[in-house]
């Protein structure tokens, strides 16, 4: 049955008139970018701040996309350095590790909530993402009281696309773009060095089937214990394979720039949530 997109406005923005004022933990990514839309609907405009954690985890395209995001919402974003690597936890990377960077990154952004006066910190937590079985970063939140919105209003990722696309939000249908962490494998301790390399890839991989007539939607070079793998949705993946000099290509440019061995080509799975 169609959701009403009235009705689902109606049931996010009772949750945040609740709120006396809001720091929205942003990304720039469709649910955080709903979720700050609701607030500068519901409350006063200066009761209601972004804040992202600018860390070497976070691409720099979608730190610029953050800022256009904020910027065409009428909101400044306040951007935090932080740096998970000095967490232990985090650069073990042994499979907890979305708890520890979420705990450092809301830990951040409640302390800019503080100091602005306001007592909420939101995030664009959903209520799919509470049905997934293993969501660490779930904990963090509880633990320092953020609050979220999404999921409190029962709206799942299908229900944020539609209110985001009535309410013309540029970033309705943008895929899912997590954390440059989460393309390192587990067991695989995350480094600058491994982070850096990783978005490197991605945009010589890009521009590389962007130059041969591909414009792939979900793109990912996962860094494995030896070796990378390539995931491309099924579209871009079935035309890919189609040609296989540009496969052979694809994975030599690769394999020079990643050297920790031999790549992989396969189809980018979607998680039932907003995850990696």
């Amino acid at each position: 049955m169609a959701q009403d997109p009235g009705e689902l406005s109606e049931r996010l923005l009772a949750r945040m008139r609740m709120l006396d004022g809001v720091v929205v933990a942003f990304s720039g990514g469709v649910d955080s970018a709903l979720v700050l839309a609701a607030a500068l609907r519901a409350l006063p405009a200066d009761r209601v701040r972004a804040a992202i954690a600018d860390s070497p985890s976070l691409a720099r395209t979608e730190l610029a996309l953050a800022r256009e995001v904020a910027g065409e919402l009428g909101v400044e974003l306040i951007e935090i350095g932080t740096d998970e690597l000095d967490v232990p936890g985090y650069r073990s990377n042994a499979g907890d590790r979305c708890y520890f960077c979420k705990h450092t990154v809301l830990t951040a952004v409640s302390a800019v909530a503080a100091r602005q006066g306001i007592h909420h910190v939101a995030t664009g937590t959903h209520a799919d993402d509470h049905r997934a079985a293993h969501r660490p970063g779930l904990r963090a939140a509880q633990e320092l009281k953020v609050i979220e919105p999404l999921a409190e209003a029962g709206l799942g990722k299908q229900e944020i696309r539609l209110l985001a696309r009535s309410w013309s939000l540029r970033v309705a249908d943008k895929p899912a773009m997590p954390c440059l962490a989460s393309r390192i494998a587990v067991g695989v301790p995350v480094s600058l060095t491994r982070l850096n390399l990783v978005e490197r890839a991605e945009a010589a991989l890009r521009e590389q089937l962007t130059g041969a007539g591909l414009t792939p939607r979900d793109l990912r070079v996962r860094l494995l214990g030896q070796g990378f793998r390539v995931e491309l949705d099924q579209a871009a993946h079935d035309a890919l394979m189609t040609r296989p000099a540009l496969v052979d290509q694809v994975l030599v440019r690769l394999q020079e720039l990643i050297r920790t061995g031999p790549g992989q080509l396969s189809t980018y799975r979607a998680p039932a949530t907003s995850g990696p």
